[in-house]
C-alpha cells in the first residue's frame, strides 16, 4: 500500500518476541545450549528473559558484563546455531499470544499499516509469521540483521519509511523497556504491552504513554496515543 494522497500513513510498528509471540521457552533453552557448549555456566531464565528483543552480541553482553566482545559474538554464533537445530528438528514452539491475530487483523481491515521491528534474524521472523499465517499483513520487517540493536531508532525510520509514515503518525507497540526507549528515540508515540516480559512499571519509566493489558485494547488505545500527540 503506497502514501495516502492526503497525508502520511498511520503505522503500527510491533515487537514480536513477548509482543506477538511467546517465544521464551525457546529463547531460554536456545541460551542455555550455547552456555552449554561454550561450557560457561548456565544463565537464569530470567535474566534471559529481562535482554529479549537485544540483538545477540548485546544480550550476551548484559549476561557476561566481565567477559570480552569475542566471547560476546562467539555465544551469540553458538546460539544462533542451537536455535536453528532446534528449529530443523521441528522443537520450535512460538504460540501468538491469544487475541493478536485478530488485532493485527482489525487493524489492517481499519486502515493502518503495520510492521515489525524485532531482536530476531531475517530467517527467524519471516518463519514466525508465515507459521501463522500473518506474514503477509505487514508491510515493513525490520530485524537485528539489518539494523544496531534497540533502542537505536533505526528500525523505527526505516518502517516509518517503507510505509509512507512519519513520527506523528506511527506508533510502536512492544513489551521491553528496549521497545519504548527505540519508539520514544523515535519520536513515535508508545505503547507497551503487559503481557511480555518487562513490568508495566517499567515500560512507563521508559516513556510509554500508554499500557495495553490485552491485545484487543490496542486499536482504541491507538487511536488515543495519535490524537494526544501535540
Amino acid at each position: 500500500m503506497s502514501a495516502l494522497a492526503s497525508g502520511p500513513n498511520r503505522l503500527a510498528i510491533f515487537d514480536c518476541d513477548g509482543t506477538l509471540v511467546d517465544s521464551q521457552a525457546n529463547i531460554c533453552r536456545a541460551m542455555a545450549e550455547a552456555f552449554a557448549i561454550e561450557k560457561l555456566p548456565e544463565p537464569a531464565a530470567p535474566a534471559v528473559r529481562r535482554v529479549v528483543g537485544l540483538n545477540l552480541t548485546q544480550a550476551v553482553a548484559v549476561l557476561l558484563p566481565d567477559a570480552d566482545h569475542d566471547l560476546h559474538v562467539r555465544v551469540g554464533e553458538t546460539y544462533k546455531r542451537a536455535f536453528q537445530a532446534m528449529r530443523g528438528a521441528g522443537e520450535v514452539d512460538e504460540p501468538l499470544f491469544p487475541g493478536v491475530a485478530e488485532t493485527l487483523r482489525a487493524l489492517d481491515a481499519d486502515g493502518w499499516l503495520l510492521a515489525v521491528a524485532t531482536g530476531k534474524s531475517d530467517r527467524g521472523l519471516h518463519h514466525c509469521l508465515e507459521a501463522h499465517g500473518i506474514h503477509d499483513l505487514f508491510v515493513s520487517l525490520q530485524t537485528a540483521d539489518r539494523h544496531p540493536s534497540k533502542p537505536h531508532p533505526s528500525m523505527i525510520v526505516q518502517a516509518m519509511a517503507d510505509a509512507g509514515a512519519i513520527p506523528a503518525t506511527s506508533v510502536m507497540i512492544g513489551d521491553t523497556s528496549f521497545d519504548i526507549g527505540m519508539g520514544v528515540n523515535a519520536g513515535c508515540a508508545t505503547i507497551g504491552v503487559a503481557w511480555g516480559y518487562h513490568t508495566p512499571r517499567e515500560l512507563f519509566d521508559e516513556g510509554a504513554d500508554f499500557v495495553a493489558d490485552r491485545p484487543d485494547q490496542l486499536p482504541d488505545i491507538l487511536r488515543l496515543a495519535l490524537s494526544a500527540r501535540p
